[in-house]
């Protein structure tokens, strides 16, 4: 069993975070979310408003890319995803990518501007994340497409054998962004 970390990435303020899962003949059992052991571990302050969880049931399943205008917190409940984060904030960081296979010990912070996705590893995944602010309609996104060349994410399944929505296959390409004010 690990112990819980907290870790960097090359998106300023996106961290990896290692959950310590217990586990016996029953199954296991993981703390997902404890603010005072995860901030004393330098995890920003995050005053959860929402939960939010994703089922995903086939394999290959394929969601994002979306920065909104909040923070959140992301893990699996069970099977593993792999997830790809672009910044889009302004600065000097936009367009910086990361990607990490998520499985039950692994969750990310994700700060406000970073453009978030997911791509299922196997059927039947429940993604799941906590919010420091409520969906609205009026809500200021910012949209990359999840298969935009010069963002290069390497996704494990091929963009012909993914599950995509129309929506998100639109989304625009990185020269096209304008960046999110944060």
């Amino acid at each position: 069993m690990a112990d819980l970390t907290v870790k960097t990435t090359p998106i300023p303020g996106l961290l990896v975070l290692t959950l310590p899962v217990h586990g016996d003949n029953r199954g296991w059992f993981k703390e997902n979310y404890q603010k005072e052991k995860m901030e004393a571990l330098g995890l920003p302050p995050l005053d959860v408003v929402q939960n939010n969880i994703s089922f995903n049931a086939d394999k290959g399943t394929t969601r994002g890319l979306h920065a909104e205008p909040w923070e959140k917190f992301i893990s699996v409940a069970n099977g593993s995803v792999f997830g790809a984060w672009v910044d889009l904030r302004k600065g000097d960081s936009f367009g910086a990518t990361f990607s990490i296979e998520i499985t039950p010990e692994i969750a990310i912070y994700v700060p406000r501007g970073i453009g978030n996705g997911y791509q299922t590893l196997e059927p039947n995944v429940a993604y799941t994340y906590l919010v420091n602010a409520h969906w609205s309609p009026e809500a200021k996104y910012t949209f990359v497409n999840l298969f935009d060349e010069t963002v290069n994410i390497q996704w494990p399944i091929a963009r012909d054998k993914a599950i995509i929505s129309e929506k998100d296959a639109g989304h625009p390409m990185l020269a096209d962004v304008t960046p999110m004010e944060v």
